[in-house]
């Protein structure tokens, strides 16, 4: 194929705009207006790539967003796009691309040449030869993928911005064709509020590649430009070009992605203004009319650079002064391809039109070809396109009376280009986005919706299967009339378009070339993921039945194309080898995107900070002035450790547990979930949330509690405070408190409203320091007075309200080191103050501020745990050691003890809690690791447990670890193995509690 620019009357080109691009390292030009398809196309570039399995060359296939060849890598850096269709790139001053399917370095050059081997890779052939040896997999895997050549993902942050807008309307118009305007312009006329979309930087459809028909008398695009004149200056509506519709959901939510700045220079874009807009759009009524795509046909070496459908040599030409060719062949089974043909030829090209009826077309049509130069074959098909990196030419057959077999030879063409159409294909596609099914039509061989639509939607034009633009545009107005309850004699009449005489299509998808389907030339059905004809024919030999099975055994439909140009073929090929009906073999189901869409554009502002945002405690500051080195818990940036000059993790974190279990040491608590919970019933709230007892709670005491969900299972933990009879300051674990607050709310409005409770989340109102270590108590007397810290006075699980260091505060004395240990909670404004003069108090007594990894080996020296390490979800009370903290005889129910009475909670085979010493000390075992019984046992070897925490602990002289074992709770004593990396290490099965088993220390 050698394309070339040709003067076309309304071209949508701008000639007096030249641009210059790059294409995989070499420069071009084009004009505004252009795609990048149709600039490449204009510079006679054909080869865009090789296929992803066979490497075989690939070209343009087709003019929007049916492309399957056309994938291309946008710019670099930052700005570096993927797999975007050349056919809806529009052209810019500086663009540069590159292929997204490889280019032609030998690496490409190489597959191409292993793809001759392709008898010996079958769909599913990956299932079959990558199964030994297991180990192999992830060496097949790797080499897979980098043969695949999909383009590759940014590496840098994207430089640009997104954002989203929420619309409210009474008719979404999705389409901006001459169905979609005429829907639109009778909903507008009507007063109501109307959105418009279109996926092309201009509204008109196929009027913008039509030029033969009249509308009312005019020429199709001066009829569009009136309807979007009339529509801009209605107040009540809304037209968004360059927006594509890719997902409709249940209550008709249509998601849309509007291309703001994409056609411009990446130096003319305004960073104030995002690139790209994802539009979340609730429609009273909805208007579908998102046309048809035409389909090709199957036939050998339907896949080579030059071969596209007829519809976009059309396009081409009308809209961007491009011809695809000198010298064509165009193939077609309905009267549509002859328009192509017609204007083709007289603009100068040579066309042979092969049509595989005997009769050809409409008379009219057939005299109107011949009158330009075209020359008529009726009754040829072809069997075989020639050529190497691109068509040279093609190989025709004589086709029997009933179309399905091949009479005799027919003659040899020489050309430069292939365009075939099989007819056109409805674009269903959101119609079924949310559970709409496709009807099959055989009058137009088409799956088409409905004429009646469904509910809240609307099915208008040649999504119906209205091809003729006359009957798409009466179907329309009758359809929207209905829809939105108009009458009929207020609106007007439907828009008249002079009815043509047709000859009827001939039902043909695979053009037969005399030979057994699987031998000769390959015929593509998808040309994205190389289907072949003989593909599906082997799908339906290895008794895969449902056409969902056949999708999913030879990839038909997948991808970026998700069936736009395969899936009929497809679907016909496979009732042909099944021996059904297309109607009863039915459809694939299609699922958004209808079209890619950027990660960016479904992100909007939700990315970094405002996505996930980072919480930073009052302290931080202080924490950072020291030197600590962070690691993000819930969304909060907690201090890891605090490295002094020369330390690694390791020698800091000895030296701040040193501190804690031998002097002083203090940590930043604040993260830990708060909740307020106040009201005469908060003591039976208490009751039914956890699992343990909370009537007899004196105020100025602390308990440990529970939570289970509805299994049984631990949930959360954490200690509360009863501050009165109707007051308590609850707290969770830092990455559960939002969960945590969700499901007490939760309770409380839909099972309990009854009870007199009110809950507040306080997380953020609190600073909290937890000072810890035997000197804790003399670091708090300097800076307390107020509250007598006896051990006596101020026992253990006790809480007090006081002043400290000047500042109101609520001092509890809890601990999650086995330590001394004290947590003063006072008011965030207060907390860096607070941090500062506990530091400053604790100066002479050699203070050392502590972070969470230390705090980790703390805990794990005393057994306790932290839920979602040392729990999964599947660990009861009784599983974790912790029976005692369960009070089946409270007087209500409390949430999970149903559960706890199932024989399974309590029966032989369950994982719990144990600790485990390894005979090497110094051997820290890694978390997540295996347990086996015995290093011997055969693979695939019964997995005992794992192991869910594990540290060196400084207390100690050697490591520890915490696992989940079956029956752990009568293994004690128990030498197993763990596994990892291919080695079992023995360790032995001890008590969860390492260091002061009896509690002195956090009793003194």
């Amino acid at each position: 194929m050698s394309g070339y620019r040709i003067h076309r009357p309304g071209e949508r080109i701008d000639r007096n705009r030249p641009l210059a691009f790059n294409f995989d390292r070499a420069a071009y030009h084009g004009f505004a207006g252009d795609t990048l398809a149709s600039a490449l196309l204009a510079n006679g570039v054909r080869l865009l790539g090789r296929s992803f399995k066979y490497g075989r060359p690939r070209g343009i296939v087709g003019f929007g967003a049916e492309e399957p060849n056309a994938l291309v890598q946008l710019e670099s850096g930052a700005l570096s796009t993927p797999d975007l269709k050349a056919t809806q790139v529009e052209l810019y001053q500086g663009l540069q691309a590159s292929s997204g399917l490889g280019d032609a370095s030998w690496g490409m050059r190489l597959k191409g040449a292993l793809g001759r081997l392709e008898r010996f890779l079958p769909p599913g052939f990956y299932y079959k030869t990558f199964m030994r040896p297991a180990s192999a997999w992830p060496f097949y895997e790797r080499r897979i993928r980098e043969a695949a050549g999909y383009g590759e993902a940014p590496r840098l942050p994207d430089a640009e911005h997104y954002d989203h807008l929420h619309h409210h309307v009474d008719v979404l118009v999705v389409g901006g064709g001459a169905a979609g305007l005429w829907a639109a312009t009778l909903a507008g006329r009507a007063g109501l509020k109307t959105l418009l979309l279109d996926e092309q930087a201009e509204m008109g459809g196929w009027l913008l590649s039509e030029r033969r028909q009249r509308i009312d008398g005019l020429e199709a695009m001066d009829w569009a430009r009136q309807r979007l004149s009339e529509l801009a200056a209605l107040p009540n509506v809304q037209l968004l070009p360059r927006a594509t519709v890719f997902a409709l959901h249940e209550g008709n939510l249509a998601l849309a992605v509007e291309l703001l700045q994409d056609h411009l220079p990446p130096s003319e874009r305004d960073p104030d203004r995002p690139r790209q807009r994802l539009h979340k759009i609730r429609a009273r009524q909805l208007a579908l009319a998102s046309g048809a795509i035409e389909r090709p046909l199957v036939f050998g070496n339907n896949d080579l650079p030059g071969v596209m459908t007829a519809a976009a040599g059309h396009s081409y030409l009308n809209r961007y002064g491009v011809a695809v060719g000198r010298r064509l062949l165009l193939q077609t089974q309905n009267d549509a391809a002859y328009d192509a043909a017609l204007e083709l030829a007289l603009s100068g090209v040579a066309v042979t039109l092969a049509d595989v009826r005997p009769d050809g077309a409409a008379a009219w049509r057939g005299r109107a070809a011949r009158n330009a130069g075209v020359e008529l074959l009726t009754g040829y098909g072809i069997a075989r396109v020639n050529g190497g990196a691109g068509v040279s030419g093609a190989e025709l057959v004589k086709l029997a009376a009933d179309g399905r077999s091949v009479a005799g030879k027919g003659p040899r063409l020489e050309a430069d280009g292939v365009l075939s159409s099989g007819g056109l294909s409805a674009t269903v596609h959101l119609f079924c986005h949310n559970g709409g099914r496709p009807l099959w039509r055989q009058d137009c061989l088409s799956f088409v919706c409905p004429d009646e639509g469904r509910p809240g939607v609307a099915c208008v034009g040649a999504v119906t299967g209205r091809w003729d633009l006359g009957e798409a545009l009466a179907q329309t107005h009758a359809a929207m009339l209905a829809q939105l309850g108009l009458a009929a004699g207020g609106q007007g009449a439907a828009p008249r378009v002079e009815a043509e005489e047709l000859a009827a299509p001939r039902e043909i998808f695979r053009l037969p070339d005399g030979r057994r389907e699987g031998v000769g030339a390959k015929a593509f059905v998808d040309y994205q993921n190389d289907v072949a004809a003989a593909d599906i024919h082997l799908a339906v030999r290895e008794n895969y039945r449902s056409i969902e099975h056949v999708k999913r055994y030879t990839a038909l439909g997948f991808g970026t194309d998700q069936g736009k140009l395969s899936n009929v073929n497809g679907f016909a090929i496979a009732a042909e080898a099944l021996g059904k009906p297309i109607a009863e073999v039915g459809t694939t189901t299609y699922r958004p995107a209808y079209t890619p869409v950027s990660f960016g554009a479904l992100a909007g502002a939700n990315v970094g900070d405002t996505f996930d945002p980072r919480r930073y405690t009052a302290m931080h500051d202080s924490h950072a002035a020291r030197g600590a080195e962070y690691e993000l818990v819930g969304q909060w940036l907690r201090p890891w450790y605090f490295p002094q000059p020369g330390e690694d993790l390791h020698a800091a974190v000895r030296r701040e547990c040193r501190a804690a279990r031998q002097g002083v040491a203090a940590m930043d608590a604040s993260t830990l979930g708060k909740i307020d919970v106040r009201g005469p019933d908060a003591r039976e709230f208490l009751n039914r949330v956890y699992s343990n007892a909370w009537s007899k709670l004196e105020p100025g005491k602390c308990r440990y509690g529970l939570m289970l969900d509805e299994n049984g299972m631990v949930m959360d933990d954490g200690v509360t405070a009863c501050l009165a009879d109707d007051h308590f300051h609850m707290t969770t674990t830092t990455g559960g408190a939002a969960r945590v607050y969700g499901w007490l709310e939760r309770w409380h409005q839909t099972e309990w409203p009854e009870l007199k409770v009110r809950l507040s989340s306080i997380t953020d109102h609190w600073a909290t320091t937890a000072l810890v270590g035997p000197q804790s108590r003399a670091v708090l007397r300097k800076l307390c007075a107020d509250i007598d810290l006896a051990p006596q006075a101020f026992p253990f699980m006790d809480g007090r309200v006081g002043t400290v260091a000047g500042v109101p505060a609520r001092v509890f004395r809890i601990s999650f080191s086995g330590e001394l240990a004290y947590e003063i909670n006072v008011d965030a404004g207060y907390g860096r103050y607070l941090w500062e003069e506990v530091m400053r108090a604790g100066a002479e007594f050699g203070i050392t501020p502590y972070g969470t990894e230390a705090m980790h080996v703390l805990r794990a020296e005393k057994g306790f745990i932290i839920v979602g390490q040392d729990s999964d979800g599947s660990m009861s009370p009784n599983d974790l050691a912790m029976g005692w903290a369960v009070g089946m005889k409270k007087p209500f129910s409390f949430l999970g003890r149903r559960s706890l009475l199932r024989a399974d909670t309590a029966g032989a085979g369950r994982k719990q809690l144990v600790g485990l010493l390894t005979e090497d000390p110094r051997l820290v075992l890694p978390e997540g690791a295996q347990i086996l019984n015995d290093r011997d046992d055969a693979a695939p070897a019964a997995m005992q447990g794992h192991v869910t925490s594990s540290y060196h602990s400084e207390c100690l002289g050697r490591s520890i670890a915490m696992a989940v074992l079956k029956d752990g709770s009568r293994r004690e004593g128990d030498t197993v193995q763990v596994w990892w990396r291919g080695r079992c290490e023995p360790a032995r099965v001890a008590s969860a509690v390492f260091v002061d088993k009896e509690g002195e220390r956090q009793h003194a």
